[in-house]
């Protein structure tokens, strides 16, 4: 066997161990208005395989909660358990606290902001290359949906929505509101109860600095990273491999979380795109221990799950 055999052979171990009780809290796995190229099910089958612990889906659009619970009953089998959230668009009514309580009474872990129906993302897609597809007739003419009133005072119907939270335990996630309103609604949420909080993708939509990420961070947030912006070959990316070591050092590796944020058509499946993310992560130089937090515990952590690192 040549040299770079033997080296391939060993990195390829390397990314399968790091693997190893996996957490991918940010997963859009279909059935979706949108395309997507891997369902609920055969997501969790191919994570399963690969020795993940746990599994978040997302859609703009629903609450995937029910899917969540029929697999757990059905397929016992498999390793990876599935979780799953609601992320406040109008679909479900905007802020809307009786589908966060439905969504903690079915056991969802993970309430996100507004994401297509944000003001900011509706503000930032007017200037972008990229127009979702999650979208109807009706939708692409969205209603914002805000989260702060004119004066900037967060609204009392999200602090409804807080209080809803921090009663179940639930994470809340940034979605697509800008960094200075998720500023306001994180200081809000604490003072409220509210004990998980998960920045996303600061690198994209949110208009974050790295000052932002490390103040965030120093509040007790994970700031939560989708990989599929800095890999190479990815349409989503945005970023360089540099831009992330920035940030993990900016939030510190304890408070970074690594998610694919994939299942798209026309890129790589989750799975595929965590191992190259693992990948980059260990060209950047990281530990395997610094790695397995970033992929699996801290997840872990934040959604508050049993499983241990492996």
């Amino acid at each position: 066997m040549s040299e770079a055999k033997v080296v391939d052979r060993a990195r390829e171990a390397r990314i399968d161990k790091n693997l190893l009780g996996a957490v991918d809290p940010h997963v859009h796995s279909g059935p979706s208005i949108a395309p997507r190229a891997i369902d609920h099910l055969d997501l969790v089958r191919q994570l399963s395989e690969a020795g993940f612990a746990a599994v978040v889906t997302k859609d703009h659009d629903y609450a995937g909660v029910a899917t969540a619970q029929l697999i757990t009953k059905h397929y016992p089998e498999l390793k990876t358990k599935i979780f799953s959230g609601v992320v406040l668009n109008n679909v479900v009514g905007g802020i809307n606290p009786y589908a966060v309580e439905h969504t903690a009474a079915m056991g969802g872990r993970t309430v996100w902001m507004p994401t297509l129906a944000a003001e900011n993302h509706l503000r930032w897609e007017q200037n972008a290359s990229f127009a979702h597809p999650a979208s109807t007739t009706k939708m692409r003419h969205a209603t914002a949906v805000p989260v702060l009133d004119a004066n900037k005072k967060i609204l009392d119907s999200v602090k409804e929505v807080l209080d809803v939270i921090a009663k179940n335990d639930m994470v809340l996630a940034s979605g697509h509101l800008h960094v200075s309103e998720t500023w306001l609604i994180f200081e809000e949420a604490k003072r409220r109860g509210v004990k998980k909080l998960c920045f996303t993708h600061p690198e994209e939509i949110v208009g974050a600095s790295l000052n932002d990420v490390k103040g965030i961070a120093a509040m007790g947030a994970f700031v939560e990273h989708s990989i599929c912006m800095f890999l190479e070959g990815s349409k989503f990316k945005v970023a360089s491999a540099e831009d992330l070591r920035h940030h993990i050092e900016a939030a510190g590796v304890e408070q970074t979380v690594i998610c694919s944020d994939l299942g798209q058509v026309g890129v790589f499946s989750p799975l595929e795109g965590f191992r190259r993310g693992v990948a980059l992560c260990m060209d950047l130089g990281y530990s395997d221990a610094d790695i397995h937090k970033m992929v699996a515990t801290n997840a872990s952590r934040m959604l508050g799950l049993n499983a241990q690192a492996a």
